[in-house]
């Protein structure tokens, strides 16, 4: 991986609102983006902004079902991120 995609990962964490996602992502399994919209402080079109944001940088993953969209960690680049920490 290269410095670039650290880069737009460590860019996509450094909002406080999907620092608290991710946070969010990391503690269960999959959340439904209904359950996201509850959790945080913003309305649908700024949650999907930030998703958005998240998802391109890899670090999140969307599976659509249906009408809804379900949010899950991707575990392999939080882990490459880790490991760059390091």
């Amino acid at each position: 991986m290269d410095l670039k995609e650290y880069a737009n990962m460590f860019k996509a964490i450094g909002d406080e609102t999907r620092l608290f996602i991710l946070k969010k992502l990391i503690s269960n399994d999959e959340l439904c983006a209904c359950k996201l919209l509850e959790m945080v402080n913003c309305n649908q079109s700024t949650l999907s902004h930030h998703m958005k944001i998240l998802t391109d940088s890899g670090l999140v993953i969307a599976r659509k079902d249906w009408k809804w969209v379900h949010y899950s960690i991707n575990k392999e680049k939080v882990e490459l991120l880790n490991n760059y920490l390091k």
